[in-house]
């Protein structure tokens, strides 16, 4: 089965779909020796693909990971800040995941990381619909609020899809949103006059943070991955 050059490069974790075709329009990926300038390429099982003289792999199995992320980290792979970012808080065996989606650096929680940059990309996407849930502390509640961002707002000129939430308490609320824009839950909120004093994401799809202690790590049962597969 044949497959893009670039899909090739980015499944086999040496990186992303756009950082492989930079490095192919660089002159650094060979295809059976022979230097490719674009990225309009398929490779077959048997050809031998190498960037920078390494010779490279496609993963035969897809990972994911949940990695409970603490507050007061990046979400990237260095930031130009100095700041403390999530590979700083992972063993070494872990650095070459690529992470799906973002947290902010106060929101605390579920943070997917995979082996898979195709999945990574297809989990993001607000056309994959995919609910994700947060429990969110908040400094006032707005009845009136609540109700409009249910509905769907404009804020700035961006539309943002309806929200589910569900009070717990006078202060708590469980939200869930299927789309995915920066900072989307905070940006709501506030617009609808309820301002965000804590963020905690609890579940993406069907896993679930559950009981995962914070800055700790572990691998999602394939039957999982396999149920977040088929909603793609």
């Amino acid at each position: 089965m044949s497959v893009r050059i670039a899909k090739f490069i980015s499944d086999s974790g040496v990186a992303s779909r756009r950082a492989a075709e930079e490095l192919i329009s660089q002159g650094r990926v060979k295809v059976n020796d022979i230097v490719i300038k674009t990225p309009v390429v398929f490779v077959e099982e048997n050809d031998t693909v190498s960037v920078d003289g390494k010779v490279i792999n496609q993963r035969e199995t897809t990972k994911l990971y949940a990695f409970h992320k603490p507050i007061n980290v990046m979400t990237t792979r260095k930031d130009p800040m100095g700041r403390k970012t999530v590979y700083d808080c992972l063993e070494e065996k872990y650095k070459n995941l690529k992470y799906v989606g973002r947290l902010d650096y106060k929101t605390t929680g579920l943070l997917l990381l995979t082996n898979d940059g195709e999945l990574s990309r297809k989990l993001t996407l607000p056309s994959s619909h995919i609910p994700r849930e947060y429990m969110a502390m908040v400094s006032k509640v707005s009845e009136q609020g609540l109700a409009k961002a249910e509905s769907g707002v404009c804020v700035d000129g961006i539309n943002y899809r309806p929200m589910k939430i569900k009070r717990i308490d006078d202060k708590i609320l469980r939200v869930c949103v299927t789309e995915g824009k920066k900072n989307e839950v905070r940006i709501v909120l506030r617009a609808c006059g309820c301002p965000v004093i804590k963020l905690h994401r609890i579940s993406f799809g069907p896993i679930k943070l559950g009981n995962l202690s914070v800055g700790k790590i572990r691998e999602v049962e394939q039957k999982t991955i396999d149920a977040l597969l088929k909603t793609l």
